[in-house]
């Protein structure tokens, strides 16, 4: 069903098919434990049981239809502290993909949600393995939402919703590893700066007033950016505030 991708150098060179898994993530770490894989493995289900989200949340995937997945990076240049620049360079990969090949109005809800208009249609889990001060290996997790046509949750959608036909999945898969390596392969070059200005200009409700709400209480506030250490920074009436990840709610 899937092939090795023509058009990259390593990503996607390594296709690992499973037709059903707990989690890609999971299954990808354990055979990079056992035995020595090489970066840009890629571990694709056409089912997952029990796929992970981001905030410990399960992800509802219909057999078949969907995109889940993991790639195997091996970012040894890249700081732990750094770590969130490969949360941007999947983000970035990804909306290239939904803008450039199929024309659609993605934004990246910080801190990675892929959304179309005000809907998700997808998500990115990464699991860092570290050597002191340094990222040794990435476990990225990419759920897309493709073909599905019907969710339990009204906030969810998918990409045959908006274009109004099914996409072929293995046709969809290469072109997304293509610009995932091409994105990751900036940041080895020292892009960061570049790849950050980009991220900023597709955050979700960037320089708008919009409602959030941290430890149970609801505030008025504008997202201007994020720091340093990828949390989101949220100009309010009593100045910037920062948030890491589960520390603040998107309410409307």
């Amino acid at each position: 069903m899937y092939k090795i991708p023509a058009n990259t150098l390593f990503v996607g060179k390594n296709l690992v098919f499973v037709p059903e898994c707990h989690s890609t993530n999971s299954l990808l770490m354990d055979l990079a434990q056992k035995t020595q894989q090489p970066e840009g493995t890629v571990v694709i289900a056409h089912q997952q049981s029990k796929g992970r989200g981001q905030r410990g949340n399960s992800w509802e995937a219909e057999p078949g239809k969907n995109l889940t997945m993991s790639l195997l990076l091996k970012p040894s240049f890249l700081a732990a502290k750094d770590q969130f620049a490969l949360t941007i360079v999947v983000s970035l990969a990804l909306t290239d993909y939904l803008i450039e090949k199929l024309h659609l109005n993605a934004t990246i809800k910080w801190p990675n949600d892929l959304m179309i208009e005000s809907k998700k249609v997808g998500g990115i889990l990464i699991e860092n393995s570290l050597t002191g001060e340094f990222i040794s290996q990435s476990v990225v997790g990419i759920g897309l939402n493709v073909n599905q046509q019907k969710f339990a949750m009204e906030t969810a959608t998918s990409l045959a919703l908006h274009i109004g036909n099914e996409l072929e999945l293995a046709t969809e898969l290469e072109a997304i590893l293509s610009y995932l390596e091409s994105r990751y392969l900036q940041l080895r070059e020292g892009k960061m700066l570049t790849l950050k200005q980009i991220y900023l200009q597709r955050l979700f409700w960037i320089n708008e007033k919009r409602t959030f709400k941290t430890n149970e209480v609801e505030f008025d506030g504008t997202i201007k950016g994020i720091d340093e250490s990828g949390k989101l920074a949220v100009d309010t009436a009593g100045g910037t505030s920062y948030f890491a990840m589960k520390e603040i709610s998107f309410l409307r």
